[in-house]
């Protein structure tokens, strides 16, 4: 295999990585700068390092992100086998080993297991539909559209809209997350969380609603930018670690907060 053919190879790989999102933050795990390599062997192997925020992150959170960058990476058609392996967490060996032994979640935490992840992972693709839900609905509001009209909107009418960029990039986030709640013959653009239609009295206060879950991700998102680069020092490329010096800060006391 060639050196090019490698470069390009991993391109697709960090491509793939780009569309696994931490459930909780709806952001892609490379933005969040958790994804540290991402190499691909002369076999056709990928090798995917990974690290995130706190030592004591949620395991159940821990195990859903390396899974989906496993699933996603493994679509890539030459991928003959993907290798996650998660760093400097408590969890660790634990989760490691269930990953090397393709075991589910269930399987590699036994009776510690708390709850189904499939579960989880649908909890937190809704609230994801409910923030780009809220983040387009309060655009279009802005942008003169009355809750009458939203609400009776079709998707082909919603999609024929003359949006600016910051308006497409909305749409588009907002389309990706709409199946999770709404079947593909559904004519509507706008539905609840139940998969029923918006109603246009109510349409301001539920736009209102939906932003709390936007603020309590933004929150927590701006609370584990700042665990990482404390723990790990992202804005210097290359920090050496002097010798007898703590691998982690000593007062990390935070969690994720629930608003």
């Amino acid at each position: 295999m060639t050196a090019r053919t490698i470069a390009d190879r991993k391109a697709e790989v960090w491509a793939r990585l780009q569309t696994v999102t931490d459930p909780e933050l709806d952001e892609p795990v490379t933005d969040l700068e958790f994804v540290t390599r991402a190499d691909v062997d002369a076999q056709n192997r990928v090798h995917i390092e990974f690290r995130l925020p706190t030592y004591w992150c949620a395991a159940n959170f821990s195990f859903l992100m390396a899974d989906d960058m496993r699933t996603a990476v493994k679509q890539l058609p030459w991928v003959n086998a993907v290798s996650v392996t998660l760093g400097e967490h408590m969890y660790a060996d634990k989760i490691n080993a269930g990953l090397a032994q393709g075991l589910s979640f269930q399987e590699t935490f036994g009776v510690e297991a708390d709850g189904d992840l499939d579960e989880l992972r649908r909890t937190f693709l809704v609230k994801a539909f409910q923030r780009r839900q809220a983040a387009l609905l309060a655009y279009l509001i802005a942008d003169g559209f009355a809750p009458e009209v939203l609400v009776g909107l079709t998707l082909g009418e919603l999609a024929a809209l003359p949006f600016d960029e910051a308006g497409d990039r909305l749409l588009a986030r907002y389309l990706q997350r709409r199946p999770v709640v709404a079947a593909v013959t559904e004519p509507l653009a706008f539905l609840d969380a139940d998969g029923d239609p918006l109603q246009s009295e109510t349409l301001p206060t539920y736009v209102r609603a939906l932003r709390r879950v936007d603020v309590n991700a933004e929150f927590n998102s701006a609370l584990c930018r700042g665990l990482l680069h404390a723990r790990f020092d992202t804005e210097t490329p290359f920090t050496p670690r002097r010798a007898g010096q703590a691998a982690e800060p000593p007062e990390l006391s935070v969690q994720r907060v629930q608003l």
